[in-house]
């Protein structure tokens, strides 16, 4: 439908949104790149979800010749890949130390780079390429949590803000805390800091004493750790 509201007769694709699209695009692409892969480069490991994908390459001559075969590809059956999210990156670490432009790529909601990582022991530290929850992602999961205005719910209470809160977390801690959970740590800043911000709100004491509100916050949270999904996970003991 247009925007004027005419109906116009769709002769190609799919409509955006449309319940039968992902399975559409996933069964074209099935064939399109997932079996000609299996075909062509069996010894090259690779992944897909939906319409993005990996494919891991043993040196950058090889990733570039492999680019140029999936483009032809993808052209023959009338797709092709993205101008500027197609990229080639080198998994920098402990191992693989050469210098090169790119060195992480965003999958799935994770950012995966170069990252300091402890031994199993935890005595040591060596650079590893490990994901953890990418800053799309959090600055979307902020979006999220702003758009409940929970600073404007002072007729309510925590109980209330933690109804709507605790789910969120719960799916974004299941999914992003599998790695480097350590990562989400600004979003939970961010939301201790909105509930700082209601209880300034809500409690004329507070209104013009950050330092006593996180106190009262810290306070409160220690003796309420269930409250809030986010408390029990990462604790309460930092509150600015």
């Amino acid at each position: 439908m247009e925007k004027d509201g005419e109906r116009t007769e769709r002769t190609r694709g799919t409509p955006q949104g449309g319940v039968i699209s992902p399975a559409l695009s996933n069964l074209f692409l099935h064939y399109a790149f997932d079996l000609w892969m299996t075909r062509t480069h069996p010894d090259l490991p690779w992944c897909r979800y939906a319409d993005d994908g990996l494919v891991h390459c043993r040196t950058e001559k090889e990733a570039e010749a492999l680019r140029a075969e999936l483009q032809a590809r993808l052209a023959v059956c009338g797709l092709q890949m993205h101008p500027t999210k197609t990229q080639i990156v080198y998994c920098k670490d402990n191992r693989r130390r050469r210098t090169y432009p790119n060195v992480k790529f965003d999958f799935l909601g994770y950012q995966f780079r170069p990252r300091r990582v402890a031994t199993a022991q935890r005595k040591e530290y060596f650079c590893g390429y490990t994901p953890a929850v990418s800053p799309a992602a959090l600055k979307s999961m902020r979006v999220t949590i702003r758009s409940l205005r929970i600073p404007r719910q002072t007729p309510g209470t925590l109980a209330d803000i933690a109804r709507q809160i605790n789910p969120l977390f719960r799916g974004w801690i299941a999914y992003y805390g599998r790695f480097s959970r350590s990562a989400l740590g600004p979003l939970v800043d961010y939301v201790n800091q909105k509930l700082k911000a209601w209880i300034m709100r809500k409690y004329a004491r507070f209104r013009f004493h950050k330092t006593r509100a996180s106190l009262f916050l810290r306070k409160l949270a220690q003796n309420n750790v269930d409250l809030f999904v986010h408390w029990q996970s990462f604790g309460t003991a930092t509150f600015t």
